[in-house]
């Protein structure tokens, strides 16, 4: 009996305290008398919801609650996850955590929605914390107390919620937990989300026989869009989607849209829709909206994206049509509302005539995933922009792949979309400080001050397709690369007794690293070099830019970190294309700091500097750093080497990147001359790797020669361009690239 009484005594207490004025006490001391109930016939997720709850706070306080299942809701004391509200018609998205009396309401109106509140509610109320799918902060207390007057009643303004990341993609806990997609197209066809003109209608199958059924350009078919008023296209695009429709019956989506390119058609009858609509969108929405009324209970997405971005004067889409909005030419060193106000117009311009779009928005560079790229100051200002145009769908295109600092990334554009007027700088210093513990102060300065930097700069243009080698002269200048080197430096040997945490940060640093591997190609300091000179007078690569490279490779390979781009260009590539720059950058050039004269004009590029084939500074993968670019024309330069020299050797690189339609040359010859007169061939020099529809995206091939030595002082290269790609490219009709670096003689 005694015992009885304590037991009474204790438990009586333990009501007494759950029920203070303002607050109630779900565990005390590690123990609960607190058990959560589920509905007897709840859904795998709200099960799933229960058991977090359960195994999260047993986490966080060493008791365990035991989960129940009953008819119907009971009394308390208990947590209820997963109960309906009376208003069976709530809105799917909405989540509720509330007190009633003793008891603790855990619910949303769906079952997704309820797990996402018993998220909220250990994040809120537990503060515990989800950075990655590895890495989570559970802190210890024995009690949790919540307010008596809890009610936490939220719906997302953005109901589509999608960040571009394998971080999500591969962990759907993970996305759970961040309350994001786990995948980049949520219910629509698998083979048709975007771009799909050309799935439609292969030109394999129907150009040779049938080139009036794609876009008209300069005089000529070519496949690279659809002619969208032709009445057979449409009856072929309108059976393809009707087969994929039948042949995905869960799918509610499919894409209609057009191939990523903008030779779209100037036949007659679609210059005369797009001319009336005061835009190419015209026709497209013309075009999707005949195919969407043909599917009235599927949605029927299209792209607002380059030529289409502006909306059409007088037709509207479709009420089943989706329309994705695309920010991709926006500049990312500022929120687009003030650096790509037209976007913002075109925002508001498609909102007047749809309440169905969708946000396709950019986050990282995609040309160089690990390069430093500070926006993220952006994010927040964006994603308000979007919530305050009516966008519920938001598709934010990170690189998928670990791009810098990948994990913040990640986590701060995920926890925007849901809140998008949450306190940023809490959200980022609460992250470095529970991801990176002691070196969270200096990546902490590293972000701070690369982004402060960088609005130094107004004019400065941070571009998706950029590269690193562009700040070389503001937010990356020797001086900075050089402080947020010292800083990293600093943050490994705050954590250099933790393996794990010295990997985070050394995956963190890997941005940096870069960006000095690139730097060094440049030449662009005497501590930031390829080369320096010994004391035989050689050049000899340093040791510490050796050690950097070996640990951006190490440290890459620890992560399994293997694209560099999206064009494929790998980890394993760079490393090796670096270690033979390395070689040629230490052997003997007569052509070094030689002057060149160009007989063909160059564009753009390597600030179309002449000097830019003979300067001892390498390009890369990417055509902006040190590449001098010939746009529809040959190449033609003349190397002067001062004096008649004896030469057996030359060698020179050019670079490939399919997409942006730069292309090896066909043939490249050297010549020689003694007196800048008279030229004789030295050699020919033809293409090993031609252009094939599988060819490499992204690559770089050497034009190497030997022949039997010849005395000359002028060496003259040519190089042959392809002049316009082949009618299968998207780009066919357009100029072709070519894109040549350093020239080396011996």
């Amino acid at each position: 009996m005694k015992h009885l009484f304590i037991a009474l005594a204790i438990l009586s207490a333990f009501l007494l305290s759950s029920c203070q004025s303002n607050q109630v006490t779900l565990i005390r001391n590690g123990q609960s008398r607190y058990t959560i109930v589920i509905p007897e016939k709840a859904g795998n997720k709200v099960v799933k919801a229960a058991n977090e709850l359960q195994a999260y706070l047993e986490k966080t306080s060493n008791a365990t609650l035991e989960v129940h299942a009953s008819p119907q809701k009971p009394d308390g004391p208990c947590i209820l996850v997963g109960w309906p509200e009376e208003d069976h018609s709530m809105d799917p998205h909405r989540i509720i955590n509330r007190t009633e009396g003793t008891n603790i309401l855990l619910t949303g109106g769906s079952d997704q929605s309820t797990l996402y509140a018993v998220y909220t509610f250990l994040e809120k109320y537990a503060h515990i914390r989800f950075y990655s799918p590895q890495v989570e902060h559970v802190p210890q207390s024995s009690t949790l107390r919540v307010p008596a007057a809890m009610n936490d009643d939220f719906i997302p303004a953005i109901t589509t919620r999608t960040v571009h990341s394998k971080l999500f993609y591969e962990h759907p806990d993970f996305a759970a937990k961040l309350k994001v997609t786990t995948e980049a197209f949520p219910g629509y066809v698998s083979e048709a989300r975007v771009h799909t003109f050309h799935r439609f209608m292969p030109e394999t199958d129907y150009y040779a026989s049938h080139p009036e059924y794609y876009a008209l350009r300069n005089g000529r078919r070519i496949p690279t869009q659809l002619c969208l008023s032709h009445p057979k296209v449409y009856e072929i695009v309108k059976e393809r989607v009707s087969d994929l429709l039948q042949q995905n019956p869960d799918a509610s989506v499919i894409s209609v849209s057009q191939d990523d390119n903008t030779q779209y058609c100037q036949c007659k009858k679609c210059e005369a829709i797009n001319q009336k609509e005061g835009s190419p969108a015209g026709s497209v929405i013309d075009f999707v909206n005949r195919i969407a009324r043909e599917f009235p209970d599927k949605q029927i997405s299209t792209l607002a994206y380059q030529y289409t971005r502006k909306a059409p004067r007088h037709i509207k889409p479709e009420p089943n049509v989706l329309i994705t909005l695309c920010s991709i030419e926006c500049d990312r060193s500022a929120p687009i509302s003030e650096k790509c106000s037209d976007f913002a117009t075109d925002l508001r311009e498609w909102g007047k005539i749809t309440d169905n779009i969708r946000i396709w928005d950019y986050t990282t560079q995609f040309t160089n995933f690990l390069a430093p790229f500070p926006n993220l100051h952006t994010l927040q200002p964006n994603i308000q922009l979007f919530r305050d145009n009516n966008a519920k769908w938001v598709f934010e295109q990170h690189s998928h792949n670990p791009s810098e600092l990948f994990e913040l990334r990640s986590y701060l554009t995920a926890k925007l979309l849901w809140e998008p007027d949450a306190n940023v700088d809490s959200l980022r210093s609460d992250f470095l400080k529970g991801y990176y513990q002691e070196a969270a102060p200096f990546i902490e300065k590293y972000i701070t001050t690369i982004h402060d930097e960088l609005k130094k700069h107004p004019d400065f243009f941070l571009f998706l397709y950029g590269d690193p080698s562009q700040g070389f002269s503001s937010f990356l200048k020797p001086e900075l690369l050089r402080q947020y080197d010292d800083w990293y430096n600093e943050a490994e040997k705050a954590v250099a007794n933790n393996p794990a945490l010295l990997n985070r940060v050394r995956k963190a640093r890997l941005s940096i690293d870069f960006a000095i591997l690139e730097a060094a190609r440049q030449q662009l300091a005497p501590d930031i070099s390829l080369t320096i000179r010994n004391a035989e007078g050689n050049d000899e690569v340093p040791a510490a830019l050796t050690n950097r490279l070996n640990r951006f490779i190490t440290t890459c390979g620890d992560n399994d970190i293997t694209l560099l781009n999206e064009m494929g260009y790998g980890v394993e590539e760079y490393a090796t294309l670096y270690k033979t720059t390395l070689a040629r950058a230490q052997q003997k050039n007569l052509a070094r700091d030689q002057k060149v004269t160009l007989l063909t004009k160059p564009k753009k590029y390597a600030d179309e500097n002449p000097m830019a084939l003979t300067d001892g500074a390498f390009g890369g993968p990417s055509f902006y750093a040190n590449w001098l670019g010939f746009e529809g024309n040959h190449l033609e330069a003349i190397i002067d080497l001062e004096e008649v020299r004896e030469v057996s050797h030359v060698s020179t690189a050019f670079l490939q990147v399919v997409n942006h339609l730069v292309f090896f040359p066909s043939e490249v010859e050297f010549m020689g001359s003694t007196d800048g007169n008279t030229y004789r061939s030295l050699v020919k020099i033809k293409n090993q790797r031609p252009l094939q529809r599988d060819s490499k995206i992204n690559d770089i091939q050497y034009f190497n020669a030997a022949f039997k030595p010849a005395s000359v002082r002028y060496l003259k290269i040519k190089g042959r361009n392809l002049k316009t790609p082949p009618v299968w490219h998207h780009g066919a009709g357009l100029p072709a690239w070519i894109f040549i670096d350093e020239v080396m003689v011996d």
